[in-house]
């Protein structure tokens, strides 16, 4: 049995309010692909959280000095996916956990890797997580993923949404974002939906 999906079964899945996550795991790009292709995902928006600057833009967040992180927003149906099981693609294949302020090619404060919970249950939830994934020893490394409250979530500019659909053929998410749609899909075959590509606009 895969161990993520062992640990899970230890937490509840009970449908939690609201049906929002937000997550931080590097380039959005790629994250907002993954759970683009999760059944029960509504919409996902990438955008920036975590900061002092209200509403800023991407080359602002990009300098590094806003305290924001490049981050998606998650709607989902509780009724179709839980956020327990939105934690295990988090953690298995959007992103490496255990990379201190960077992923892959990207380094900095705004790619770090940071869940931001909307609720008392989703604090809970995630500390009990990534505890028990700590204890278990999964990563090799220590997981370095921030907890932190969602004091806002401002929405990236529209060139950067559902960037992967509308730029299949982009060096940077063939090189680095396709591989985790196809772990999604490898590792997650009953929750992974096909998304049709657009042209890039």
């Amino acid at each position: 049995m895969n161990v993520l999906l062992a640990l899970m079964l230890a937490i509840p899945n009970t449908q939690l309010a609201p049906d929002t996550a937000v997550f931080a795991g590097g380039c959005f790009w790629g994250v907002e692909a993954v759970f683009e292709h999760v059944r029960g995902v509504l919409r996902v928006t990438s955008g920036y959280a975590g900061g002092t600057v209200t509403s800023p833009s991407y080359e602002e967040v990009s300098d590094g000095t806003t305290g924001h992180a490049e981050s998606v927003q998650v709607i989902y149906d509780p009724s179709q996916i839980s956020y327990g099981t939105l934690m295990r693609i988090f953690f298995s294949v959007a992103h490496d956990p255990t990379q201190l302020n960077r992923q892959g090619p990207d380094a900095g404060t705004q790619y770090r890797s940071a869940i931001f919970y909307a609720s008392d249950s989703q604090r809970r939830e995630a500390t009990a997580y990534i505890a028990q994934l700590t204890d278990s020893k999964y990563f090799k490394r220590p997981i370095v993923t921030q907890i932190a409250a969602l004091a806002a979530f401002y929405p990236a500019e529209d060139y950067h949404q559902d960037f992967a659909a509308k730029h299949p053929l982009h060096p940077y998410i063939v090189i680095n974002d396709r591989p985790k749609v196809v772990a999604l899909k490898q590792q997650f075959p009953e929750l992974y939906r096909e998304v049709q590509e657009t042209a890039a606009r």
